[in-house]
């Protein structure tokens, strides 16, 4: 050991560091050297003359690395500290809602740089539904853990394989339905994720009229487009809230067979992009993966998402020097719908691996310019609401992180969680006030000017009943031990309530929540169910749920069993397990509160 120590010593001091090589002294070649110990100088060896072997050059970066965690880590020991108030330039930028500033460093005590720049939905975090179900608060009610058949996981892996079928003829369209399919799929699919561009989306009209279908990405691509738009227009009629005719059912019907039909046919040649590493075979996977979404199925939908990420990360790494600015932007857009859609699985299934594309989503540029609809204001509404979607979800799992991480979230420590709620509070408002006039909501049940406003409303009420819940935690643990709740944690824990059954009795049929959010959308509102339930066992909270509390259990019901048999293609039972439960806590709260 001192042997290699020594031989160490002389390599490095023919390479004296920049200090003593300026003084012309004799320089040890430690880090630092004896010289710039004595002198308190920064000792760096970054201007010899004589170039470093590789060794030399690894070791330099490692001490000066080291000096950089060592002091990141000093300035993260601190306790929790007010954030510096918002830059008043964010507010005069009207795109300024794309990436809002994000929580400052200090409210984390020990956690990675990378984690800081970039945010990530920390694994085995404890706000999942599966979370709120274990509270002690639930054990004296016999329904629910008596009809709690498992894990989500645990029943979506035992469902039974997905079946396509193993022969089957290309449906035929004409001109005129072939482009009510197409516009379908810009309207919905290619609004919520504008990835398909208005070249790529002539070419599969192209391709489906003259049926010159082969075996090849840019046909499996073209059906999986087809798949999705005529799972659209059955999504449209559904998401009318009328009552449907005997006519009406029957198109319905109609539109169901001919998605499966496509997506059976593009499902067969999905190898090809699985063997392939290009933009094409990274948007198949990703509509492949929208398709399991429609299906509900959950496992199979992150499988996808998953292999489009991996993919779409790698060929954002190693960008070829000749690719297409469109090939590149496509790669990006696809990049940010996968990680919001990882994000959203994660925050319900949270031991489930994660792809890393959280981990570098700091350093991938926001959406650009990109031609993906035929009408530019439709257009331009799609990025922005792109972009609201990106923000907002990069800020929900900042909430998830600082809050509920396993390890390191503040949830439960009464010191620091109250000045981390008040500042991520502070980005939501932000961000719901820095909304384009499109997307502008109230906090309230008024109508919202459109289903992308209403969506967006959701997610904002989502986040803040995330956001508040530790005070509802906080005032549980009080009340169970006799304590009083303090005036400042009862109107904590009442923000919370507000927004847990705003979030419930807003919910309508949205077509981006049919199509791609049922499963998310009924643990979601199991858990607020679950939550009103936890609430009213305790007199001194109950005063928190508002007056109609047992008239959110049923109209969640009437619309998750509608929807949980829209694909035709077998019952999603976690969905059906968060019914049950959303059923038992209602029934509870009403005899609770009778």
């Amino acid at each position: 050991m001192d042997g290699d120590l020594d031989s160490r010593k002389r390599k490095r001091t023919s390479h004296a560091c920049d200090s003593c090589r300026h003084r012309k002294v004799r320089c040890d070649g430690r880090q630092p050297c004896a010289t710039c110990s004595a002198t308190g100088e920064d000792c760096l060896y970054g201007a010899e003359a004589i170039p470093k072997s590789k060794s030399d050059l690894i070791l330099d970066v490692v001490l000066r690395s080291e000096n950089m965690l060592r002091e990141m880590a000093a300035q993260m020991q601190t306790v929790l500290a007010p954030t510096t108030p918002v830059d008043p330039r964010i507010a005069s930028s009207p795109l300024a809602f794309f990436s809002p500033p994000t929580v400052d460093s200090t409210h984390r005590p020990v956690t990675s740089p990378d984690q800081i720049s970039n945010a990530i939905l920390s694994q085995f975090h404890s706000s999942t539904t599966e979370s709120i179900l274990a509270w002690p608060h639930f054990k004296d009610f016999h329904p629910l853990r008596q009809n709690y058949q498992g894990s989500v996981f645990y029943l979506e892996s035992r469902r039974s394989p997905f079946k396509h079928r193993s022969s089957g003829s290309l449906p035929y369209v004409g001109k005129t339905e072939l482009d009510h399919i197409l516009q379908s799929f810009e309207q919905n699919v290619n609004f919520w994720y504008p990835t398909l561009s208005r070249n790529k989306s002539t070419e599969v009209e192209i391709q489906i009229l003259s049926n010159s279908l082969d075996e090849d990405m840019a046909s499996c691509l073209a059906l999986l487009v087809m798949a999705l738009g005529c799972a659209s227009e059955m999504i449209r009629s559904i998401s009318s809230d009328t009552i449907a005719g005997l006519e009406e059912l029957e198109k319905r019907h109609r539109w169901q067979l001919m998605s499966g039909l496509y997506f059976d046919l593009a499902f067969k040649k999905i190898y090809l992009a699985q063997a392939e590493c290009t933009t094409e075979a990274v948007q198949c996977l990703f509509f492949t993966a929208l398709f399991f979404a429609f299906l509900q199925r959950p496992i199979q939908a992150w499988s996808f998402i998953s292999a489009a990420a991996v993919k779409c990360r790698l060929l954002l790494s190693y960008p070829a020097s000749e690719a297409e600015p469109q090939h590149l932007e496509c790669l990006r857009r696809i990049f940010w719908s996968c990680y919001i859609l990882e994000s959203d699985y994660l925050a319900e299934l949270a031991a489930l691996p994660q792809t890393g594309i959280a981990d570098i989503e700091s350093s991938i540029p926001l959406p650009g310019e990109y031609h993906t609809h035929s009408c530019p204001t439709t257009e331009e509404h799609s990025s922005l609401y792109f972009l609201a979607c990106i923000s907002m979800r990069r800020l929900l799992n900042r909430v998830h992180d600082l809050l509920y991480a396993r390890n390191n979230g503040v949830a439960s420590d009464i010191y620091q969680f109250p000045s981390v709620v008040a500042e991520l509070d502070h980005q939501l408002e932000k961000w719901k006030d820095l909304l384009p006039p499109p997307f502008q909501f109230t906090e309230d049940r008024e109508p919202a000017k459109s289903t992308e406003a209403g969506f967006l409303r959701q997610r904002y009420l989502t986040c803040k009943s995330v956001i508040y819940r530790p005070y509802l935690t906080w005032a549980l643990s009080l009340t169970t031990r006799g304590e009083t709740v303090s005036p400042a944690v009862y109107e904590g824990c009442k923000t919370c309530l507000q927004a847990c059954c705003l979030h419930a009795e807003n919910l309508h049929p949205f077509p981006q929540t049919i199509m791609i959010d049922t499963w998310i959308c009924s643990l979601s509102m199991a858990s607020v169910m679950l939550i009103a339930l936890a609430t009213a066992r305790e007199t001194s909270l109950r005063t928190c749920l508002p007056a109609n509390a047992t008239e959110i259990g049923p109209h969640l019901g009437k619309y998750l069993a509608q929807w949980m048999r829209v694909p035709g293609h077998g019952v999603s039972p976690s969905v059906m397990q968060s019914i049950r439960l959303i059923e038992d806590a209602s029934q509870s709260l009403s005899d609770i509160v009778a």
